[in-house]
């Protein structure tokens, strides 16, 4: 496909490059009006388009944010950009979404992809805590801001925005105490993925509140899918172990956990308690549905976007850290308040 250019046009009217690139760009002060009128008829003729990335380029603005997610298995992170997306849109801006597919490796190409296309800035939420470190202080140093939201990255100088993990982790266990239960599995996320060390200490914290033993025998990691909260789930069982209730990292590994525990016959919530962070409309699909702490995504992405856009406008801006509340919705995966078990 050949693309039409100013020179091309500057040599079909026998004029300078100059004259129609300020033609096209309205410049009626340096360009007499029907010369404008007559760059303009040429160019629409000749199927001209305007380069707007390589204008952005030139005025150093590319007017794109990137947006950058660790994964798509489950519906926070989709739901998150197509948040985050509408509040920039608004702004006047394009965005760019790369997914890290929880590989270190694949988000530093994510980035460096965007450091090349001159983004304004990016959002990222981190698939590991501290493996890209170096590239983040290296693009920040540069001059492009960014904003990490959902997984915390410690000793970074930018701003984040989370939720506090931990608060809402310890509260859900000890709803379930509260319930009756006793031997509570704990479907782990990753190590290397910040939040998930906040969730396990919360399910700690809890226990020992109430005077229960933490046993790491109730903890084995059930990844972030539903195919690995199944796996793990059926290897708890094999165990042998007593347990009355299933606490999980995410909504995917739980949603992996209920068919797991049903196959098998065991009774949700009457046999078994079942709850998750990281609930979506998901919980409300299934049966039954299920008892989840719910993140702020609409808000999370709008203080992102707005602190992301206060940066581009103000490279002085003071670093901000917002840490959010999330609600836990209490379904029917989880007995009643009233009930005793």
């Amino acid at each position: 496909m050949n693309y039409v250019t100013i020179i091309d046009i500057a040599k079909e009217l026998g004029i300078s490059k100059s004259t129609v690139s300020r033609a096209l760009s309205g410049d009626s002060a340096n360009v007499k009006p029907e010369t404008v009128k007559l760059v303009l008829e040429t160019a629409q003729r000749m199927g001209y388009h305007r380069n707007e990335l390589a204008i952005n380029l030139r005025k150093k603005s590319s007017h794109t944010i990137g947006i950058i997610i660790p994964e798509i298995v489950t519906p926070f992170f989709m739901t998150f950009a197509n948040e985050a997306q509408k509040c920039f849109n608004k702004a006047g801006y394009r965005v760019m979404v790369a997914i890290s597919n929880e590989d270190a490796a694949q988000e530093r190409a994510n980035i460096e992809m965007f450091e090349q296309s001159r983004v304004d800035g990016i959002i990222i939420s981190v698939c590991h805590d501290n493996a890209n470190k170096d590239l983040y202080e290296r693009i920040i140093s540069q001059g492009t801001p960014m904003v990490f939201f959902d997984r915390k990255v410690e000793g970074i100088n930018a701003s984040q925005v989370v939720t506090d993990d931990y608060i809402m982790s310890f509260f859900l266990v000890e709803h379930l105490i509260r319930m009756g239960c006793r031997r509570i599995v704990h479907l782990a996320g990753p190590k290397h993925v910040r939040n998930s060390v906040a969730r396990r200490l919360g399910y700690r914290d809890a226990l020992e509140k109430f005077r229960i033993g933490y046993d790491p025998n109730y903890v084995i990691c059930g990844g972030l899918s539903d195919e690995e909260g199944n796996q793990a789930m059926r290897q708890f069982i094999e165990k042998g172990l007593e347990f009355d209730a299933v606490f999980a990292f995410t909504e995917k590994s739980a949603l992996g956990a209920k068919t797991a525990l049903q196959k098998i016959g065991f009774h949700i919530p009457q046999r078994v308690a079942l709850a998750c962070m990281s609930g979506t409309a998901l919980s409300t699909l299934v049966h039954p549905t299920l008892t989840a702490v719910e993140q702020p995504f609409t808000a999370m992405a709008e203080h992102s976007c707005r602190i992301l856009l206060e940066h581009i406008d103000n490279p002085e801006a003071a670093v901000e850290n917002v840490v959010l509340r999330g609600e836990t919705v209490f379904r029917e995966s989880t007995p009643p308040l009233q009930s005793s078990r």
